[in-house]
Formats: C-alpha cells, structure tokens, sequence
C-alpha cells in the first residue's frame, strides 16, 4: 500500500480535488475556435438566416402600406397558387390552351423514358433517399415536358419559367461549346495565344450592365454602329426588339459574350494539365485530332466541365440585367426571366407576389441544378476515379 502511494506520487498525478486553477491565457486557447468563428457565425445570422426568414413571411402574406408601416396578412400559399392557376397563371407558365398532336407524342416519349429510368434505378438497387431525390427531379422533367408541350410545341405563348430555362439550356450550352472550342485552339502550339488568351478574358471584366448597354447600341438598326451592315443585308425596317424570338436570342448572345471567358479561362486550365506524354504516344499510333481529343482530352477534362457547367446553370438561373436593359422584358413578357419577373412584381410593391415568384425560382434552381449534380457530375467525378 505504501509502495503504491510513493509510485502514484512519483508519477506526478494530482487529485481531481486538488488541480491548480485554470489560468486566463490556458481558458482562452482552449476556446479559441469558438472566438474565431463566433463572428462569421454572427454575420450570417444577421445578414442571411434573418432576411431569409423574413422573406418567408413575405412570401405567405399580402403587403400593405399604412402610416404606422407595413402590414401583413397572412394568406399561406396563395401567392404560390396563383402561379400556376391563378390570374398570374399566364405570366409564370404561359398560355395552356391544349395540347397538339405533336405535344402529346412529345410527353408520352419524356413519360416513358423517365419511367424507364425510376424502373433501372430501382433494379439497380438505389436507397429510399436516392430515389426520393430521383422522383422530385422525374416530376420536374414530366411538369417541364407537359408545360412545353402546352406552350411551346401547340403555338401558345410561354411563361417566365421556360424564358429562364431557355436562357439556362440554351445559353449555357452555346457558351460551353464555344468557350470550350476557344480553349483548346489556345492550348495548342499556335503563334500569339497569349494574346487571344487577354482577348478572350476582356468580356468577363464588364459590368452585365455595361454589356446590355452596349449590346443594345450595337443592334439599333437605324442609328447603330452597324446600321450600315444591317441596311446592306435588307434588315433597314427590321425591329428585332418586337420580335419574341429574335430578342430572346440576342440575350442570349449578350450573355454569352460576357460569360464565354469564364468558361475558357476554366477548360484552358483543364486542358494545359492533361499529361502530354499521352498525347504524343496517341500521334505516335497516327490518331487523328478528333480520335485524341474523343479518347484521351475529353475523359481527363470531363469533370472540370461538369463542374463548370454546374456552375454557369446557378448563374444563368439568376439572369436579370441584359433582358432589363436590352428588352425590358418584351415584346410583351417574351425575354421576361424569373428575376426580372419578381423584380417587376416588387417595383409594382407587391412584395408578397415576388417573393413568392422568387421562392419559386429558388424551387426550381435548385432541383435543376441537384438533379444535373447528382446525375451528370458525380458520375463523372465516380467514373475519373474508378
């Protein structure tokens, strides 16, 4: 007993009831991460969590004015419902008046292979948390398929929803396969890419604001710089701005402009760390240029691109500036996207109605954009690991 004593006070061992106490400098350093991030926790309570619940209650409520401030009432998703049956039905989806023959066929062929794709993932064993997330995006693409067969493919006029998907589609795929195109004419070993390389980045650097105003300038038929190009085409009586599919198109091309440099600046870095070692022994073996860039570039680049492409769709969903600028919206609400919509709903002060516009852009940005993560680049980035 008294050997055990000695041993357990050679070992310097104190008792819980006799430690010395804890001095300021020990207390602190124990708890420095929480003092580090305490404010970045506090900034995002002030400045996100807050305004974000408070939209919230915009969203389900009708806003007025009153001397004493605003008032709300709350009205829960009415806001929401006159989206999609109410009198806003025209503005968010467009004008439903039936399907053609064509839309019908369309649908039933999207149905189908949606179908199909829920069947494979439940033969191929998917959890009950991946085929949640697999039908919310099935019901996206089936509600995105009905909605497009009623407008777009039995000639009625479309909403603000597909105006947007339509810049998101169709904007980010022109702007992907030319940035892409333009980054690999750079990575070769040509005279001056270093100053395409400056050239081609010029555009990201401007304001969208600034882009709109210009892009605006340059297609004035009548007073533009171009005016004599467009008068020598026989485009002299042209007004392409009262045109719905020529302004949604110049839009297009206006945002392509400004954000194609993005894209290079990303796939030129991809493609200057493929290892070249593969790609002389490929024109070694006499593989052409399309055979190199099929089998070799384009599998060591594809999940740079996905992700690329990911991140252009979160950007494209938010387009606001070029269609306010160049268009105001028009011809009617033809090149009007989601953010315009809700900006116009909000300058109208009806802040409940654009909030609720605003959610819904939130709604279907995000599924568009889980959906495109969990299926295009996970299985990319699965596929350059395996």
């Amino acid at each position: 007993m008294a050997q055990s004593n000695t041993q357990h006070h050679q070992s310097g061992a104190t008792p819980a009831g006799n430690r010395p106490s804890e001095g300021w400098d020990e207390w602190f350093d124990r708890h420095s991460r929480t003092f580090f991030i305490a404010p970045a926790v506090t900034f995002i309570l002030i400045f996100a969590i807050v305004p974000t619940f408070y939209s919230i209650v915009f969203a389900l409520s009708r806003v007025k004015f009153s001397p004493d401030g605003l008032q709300f009432r709350f009205v829960w998703f009415q806001n929401f419902l006159k989206q999609f049956v109410g009198n806003e039905q025209t503005h968010f989806l467009g004008r439903l008046e039936g399907l053609s023959a064509f839309a019908w066929l369309f649908n039933i062929i999207v149905i189908a292979a949606v179908l199909y794709w829920l069947y494979r993932s439940v033969r191929n064993g998917a959890s009950w948390v991946g085929m949640v997330g697999r039908l919310i995006s099935a019901a996206m693409a089936i509600a995105i398929s009905l909605l497009l067969g009623a407008t777009l493919l039995s000639g009625n006029p479309w909403g603000t929803l597909l105006t947007t998907l339509f810049y998101v589609v169709v904007g980010c795929a022109l702007q992907f396969v030319i940035g892409t195109g333009l980054a690999f004419l750079c990575s070769q070993p040509i005279s001056g890419k270093n100053f395409f390389r400056v050239i081609f980045f010029i555009p990201l650097m401007i304001t969208p604001l600034g882009v709109g105003y210009a892009f605006k300038m340059i297609l004035d038929i009548t007073k533009g710089p171009f005016q004599p190009f467009w008068e020598f085409i026989g485009l002299r009586d042209w007004a392409w701005s009262t045109d719905a599919w020529a302004a949604r198109w110049f839009v297009v091309i206006g945002d392509s402009w400004q954000w194609i440099p993005f894209i290079f600046i990303c796939m030129l870095a991809a493609l200057e760390n493929v290892p070249k070692d593969h790609v002389e022994a490929a024109q070694v073996d006499g593989a052409s240029s399309v055979q190199i860039f099929r089998d070799i570039i384009w599998p060591q680049i594809v999940p740079v691109a996905a992700t690329v492409i990911l991140i252009r769709m979160i950007e494209a969903f938010k387009i606001v500036d070029l269609p306010n600028i160049m268009t105001s919206g028009g011809p009617g609400i033809a090149t009007e996207s989601m953010s315009l919509h809700s900006f116009f709903i909000w300058r109208a002060n009806d802040y409940g109605m654009s909030a609720a516009v605003a959610y819904m852009l939130l709604l279907v940005t995000v599924v568009v954009c889980a959906s495109f993560f969990n299926y295009v680049v996970l299985k990319q980035l699965r596929s350059s690991h395996a």
